[in-house]
């Protein structure tokens, strides 16, 4: 039976759809964790390290962090798998070009493949620099976030890499909240508008959000 939905069109439009809602709870919480280093270092150290003792004393250290972060990897997983094999057998169907263009779809759509695979490079390149610090600029210091965060927007590749991946993120979730809505039965005449207006209001406030660390550290306002 979950064989015979995976292989479905439907089945793996219904997957991504989840698993991109489960994503775009986690980026409103982690953007709102992130708009703490506006309070100083003690303030955004103490809630890095209250993620990690999350769930104590019935979990131990970290062990809450590492569900999430487990939740997250099969939520992306499942999110790419599905959306590769949605665009193999979307061009599988139509071999050939149309004769006649289709409409010209929005900006948005058009790039979310290109949104797509530049936010899994994001995520990998942002995993290697602020959680391992294997990339990370300046030396990384383990248990302290702000000094690290500073460190990353203090170069200009750093800024250059967080920015357009942003910018991706909000041109992704636009487009993605619609059609996942639209692939789990919530949309209608009546709510379409509201929908699209949440779907843009995600986009730019998420997008707002995140920009704000690395403009904040650009201008001096967070050091």
């Amino acid at each position: 039976m979950t064989r015979t939905v995976w292989d479905s069109s439907v089945g793996k439009k219904t997957v991504m759809a989840v698993s991109g809602l489960i994503m775009l709870l986690y980026l409103v919480v982690h953007m709102l964790g992130n708009l703490k280093i506006f309070f100083g270092p003690g303030e955004f150290n103490h809630y890095a390290h209250w993620l990690r003792t999350l769930g104590e004393p019935f979990l131990h250290y970290e062990w809450a962090l590492w569900i999430i972060r487990v939740v997250l990897v099969v939520a992306v997983v499942a999110h790419a798998t599905a959306a590769y094999q949605l665009s193999r057998r979307d061009i599988r169907a139509r071999p050939s070009k149309y004769v006649h263009k289709k409409a010209r779809a929005s900006y948005a759509t058009r790039t979310m493949r290109w949104g797509g695979i530049i936010l899994g490079l994001f995520i990998v390149w942002h995993i290697l620099d602020l959680t391992t610090g294997t990339v990370h600029p300046d030396g990384f210091q383990s248990g302290h976030p702000y000094q690290n965060v500073i460190d990353t927007f203090s170069t200009w590749y750093g800024d250059t890499i967080y920015i357009v991946a942003m910018l991706a993120l909000g041109l992704h979730i636009r487009h993605g909240f619609w059609s996942a809505v639209q692939t789990l039965g919530a949309g209608s005449r009546s709510r379409d508008r509201a929908l699209k207006t949440i779907a843009n209001a995600l986009a730019l406030v998420l997008t707002a959000g995140f920009l704000a660390v690395p403009v904040g550290v650009m201008t001096g306002l967070v050091s």
